[in-house]
């Protein structure tokens, strides 16, 4: 519904919002959005937070540029290499949060840090412009005009996620972790095995997101999610909270994260062709993001009282 009416308002109150290069724009940018939120959703699953999903991204894209570029392999091996990449940094947040016995939100502060840190000294912040023409070309790709095929890579991982959320053992075990971590337990699910799995896998949807970006700038660039990969948060907790997740866990919405992502880019969109700064967009993002929060709030205490 807020598609619709956002969608409506922004095609009657501005001047080139249903034009075929903004609607190819907002596929493009859309696409980043909706795999950033995934990413954060599948920590949000058992009741976490990922503060360094940006880092891990970005760290990601830059390790596939590397190999690309700088070792000279084939475009497939640098993507291949990019998406271990951000599997191998998940998983060092999934173990640090199951050993430590620390919140993931401390963790991953930290490691946001750390990861984005070591990436700038490894690359010495010099972007990767020489990419491949067979794996830049994939951004400028025009389905039907209007389309690009980066949102359907992005609509990919959500029916993937929902397979495995829905028909898949270690996805009830994910849930059931959220949901009460310690009746999981008692029912033989391995709650820490679950948890760095979560991990893993938004450390992979967090490297496609930034390979993806790599795609649309037609470059790996150490600063293209923000400073620490901070750009990233905002959307990031904006697509599954307004999709409906659970922020302590347990419920998830993979339809809805999905689009959660879609509703942020047309508001980004829209707001910029209104001429809004760039700060009052960041500020509404917030607003509608606290808002959110919110709802969230009373939504868990409504399932509690059924409960």
């Amino acid at each position: 519904m807020l598609l619709a009416v956002f969608g409506f308002g922004f095609a009657w109150g501005t001047h080139g919002f249903l034009s075929p290069f903004n609607l190819f724009a907002m596929t493009r940018t859309g696409a980043v959005n909706v795999l950033v939120g995934l990413a954060m959703m599948t920590v949000i699953v058992t009741g976490g937070l990922d503060l360094s999903v940006g880092a891990v991204g970005v760290s990601s894209a830059m390790a596939a540029g590397w190999l690309m570029q700088g070792a000279a392999l084939p475009a497939w091996l640098g993507v291949i290499g990019g998406l271990a990449v951000g599997a191998a940094l998940g998983f060092v947040n999934g173990v640090l949060i199951v050993r430590s016995r620390m919140h993931s939100f401390v963790v991953t502060l930290a490691t946001m840090s750390i990861f984005f840190g070591a990436m700038i000294v490894l690359t010495r912040a010099q972007p990767f412009n020489g990419l491949p023409e067979s794996f830049t070309s994939i951004g400028r790709i025009h389905w039907w005009r209007v389309v690009s095929p980066m949102i359907a890579v992005a609509l990919a991982a959500g029916v993937l996620l929902q397979l495995l959320y829905r028909a898949t053992p270690l996805g009830r075990e994910m849930l059931a972790a959220g949901a009460n971590a310690r009746a999981a337990l008692l029912s033989g699910v391995d709650v820490a095995r679950a948890i760095v799995m979560c991990h893993v896998l938004a450390g992979m949807l967090a490297a496609i997101a930034g390979l993806l970006l790599t795609v649309r700038n037609g470059a790996a660039i150490p600063a293209m999610a923000g400073n620490l990969g901070q750009d990233w948060l905002l959307p990031a907790f904006l697509g599954p909270v307004l999709g409906g997740a659970l922020l302590s866990g347990g419920r998830v919405s993979v339809p809805g994260a999905v689009l959660g992502g879609l509703l942020v880019t047309i508001l980004n969109s829209g707001l910029l062709l209104l001429h809004v700064g760039e700060f009052w967009v960041q500020f509404f993002l917030g607003v509608l993001l606290l808002g959110a929060v919110t709802i969230d709030k009373a939504r868990r205490q409504i399932i509690l009282g059924l409960g």
